[in-house]
């Protein structure tokens, strides 16, 4: 939207690298040591009659992972759809105990995180590896408000999308062009280039975001405001409009979207984080790998998760139908959307937090909303019925996180790239991990079940 002459952005882009390396603790650099440690115990894999001992390494939480490449030496591998056991890197940024439904972003309860922090100090903390002291923080913040403005020919690549695409496409699109607007800092082995990405991306992805939105509803662009924290200018970016210059972001949603933001940030080696690794390990640009995590997330097995709730909402109707909807999803004849979650085998530590926030949004808008009522019966069922309970199928964060964006104003298309806005940390986060340890290019194994070798045969001989 606006972007300073070359000559002060090469000032602001050295003073950004500056301010990054002022602080030993702040560099985005540190040197990611392996942290698993053998547990001096083997398992023993009897393959052919031969005996091949695997190492046991144990990490600081979770269970222990036994080292299976020398499998291969034996001609064989491992074979583990989905990846359900087997763990494709190490890192120190997020832990997941799902049976006892736990949530650490570097040793951090996400409890403590959401309530009493906001979102860009997760930033800081995921990024860097500890929290902010008060000066550090205020500097972080200024640097990410100083980086909120995009490159003013970035509104023309709106352009050749259709109007009524859907944002994530052009989310994908728009993300995957930075890499064309923003080409002084690509090279990924460079410290300082990787830096200056991570903020611009925390910084951008929110603007990114609005416009989006503004794109597809036919209204102008709004410019970020300096004066605004990082929630309040994604809403104002969302819903003011140049005619009205007196426009106030709400406090209690500004507050409900940077809870929204800090509960989304990172999850762990989920689709979209493992897919921003895969495509990093290549070696390619920040911005193609963000882009091909914001696809990853697209998907309503994941990110589409709360625009999935929504959708089932408008399938049950009415309230009185709820009744009948929940002994269908008994008898497996629908899908229960929102509840449960693959990860968690118990109450998902988000959701709390997440409930709390849906009930404050919806007192302090006094809203009436018929498709709303509706979902609060379905929780007040599933947290009663002896058959959701007995099978902890609690409402998860996506649950919640849907009534929200809905109260607010914000249209189901819009949802998962809200998602993509705040997972947008995580994903950089773990793509700096990434870079700044030894890393091989992913490179799967896959069971081959097709033909065997056979010879060709001309198509007029066939």
């Amino acid at each position: 939207m606006f972007i300073k002459p070359d000559s002060d952005l090469d000032l602001q882009l050295r003073q950004t690298v500056l301010f990054l390396n002022h602080f030993d603790d702040l560099s985005f650099l540190e040197s990611f040591q392996m942290s698993g440690t053998s547990t001096g115990k083997k398992a023993v894999l009897t393959l052919n009659e031969q005996q091949i001992e695997l190492p046991i390494y144990s990490g600081t939480l979770g269970p222990n992972v036994i080292d299976v490449k020398d499998i291969l030496a034996n001609d064989h591998f491992t074979f583990d759809p989905g990846f359900m056991a087997t763990a494709a890197c190490e890192s120190k940024i997020t832990f997941i105990d799902g049976d006892k439904g736990v949530l650490l972003h570097r040793g951090y309860p996400i409890a403590q995180l959401a309530g009493e922090s906001d979102y860009l100090e997760v930033c800081y903390l995921l990024l860097n590896g500890e929290l902010p002291t008060a000066e550090q923080k205020a500097e972080f913040v200024a640097l990410v408000t100083n980086h909120t403005m995009v490159h003013d020919q970035l509104r023309k690549f709106f352009d050749g999308f259709r109007r009524d695409a859907h944002p994530m496409a052009v989310m994908c699109g728009v993300v995957g062009a930075l890499s064309a607007f923003y080409h002084d800092a690509l090279d990924v082995n460079n410290v300082d280039h990787r830096n200056i990405t991570a903020i611009r991306l925390v910084a951008k992805i929110p603007t990114i975001a609005a416009m989006c939105y503004k794109y597809s509803v036919g209204q102008p662009f709004m410019y970020p405001r300096n004066d605004l924290d990082y929630a309040e200018n994604f809403l104002y970016m969302m819903f003011a409009v140049p005619a009205d210059v007196d426009y106030k972001v709400n406090p209690i949603l500004a507050k409900a979207m940077d809870r929204i933001f800090t509960l989304h940030a990172d999850h762990e080696q989920n689709a979209s984080t493992s897919t921003v690794r895969m495509a990093g390990s290549t070696g390619a640009n920040p911005y193609a790998c963000i882009a091909a995590g914001i696809a990853a997330l697209w998907g309503p097995a994941h990110g589409g998760a709360n625009e999935a709730v929504l959708e089932m909402l408008d399938e049950i109707g009415t309230v009185e139908n709820v009744p009948a909807f929940m002994e269908k999803v008994k008898t497996k004849e629908v899908k229960l959307m929102g509840f449960g979650h693959r990860v968690y085998k118990n109450f998902d530590p988000r959701a709390k937090v997440m409930k709390e926030t849906c009930d404050e949004v919806l007192a302090a808008l006094g809203i009436s909303d018929p498709q709303l009522e509706l979902a609060m019966k379905l929780e007040e069922i599933a947290l009663n019925d002896p058959y959701f309970v007995d099978r902890k199928l609690y409402p998860n964060v996506d649950f919640y996180s849907g009534i929200i964006l809905k109260a607010i104003g914000i249209p189901t298309s819009m949802f998962t790239v809200i998602f993509a806005l705040a997972r947008t940390v995580g994903w950089i986060s773990h793509w700096l991990e990434m870079h700044s340890t030894a890393y091989k290019i992913g490179r799967p194994r896959q069971l081959y079940t097709g033909s065997v070798q056979r010879d060709f045969t001309p198509v007029d001989k066939r």
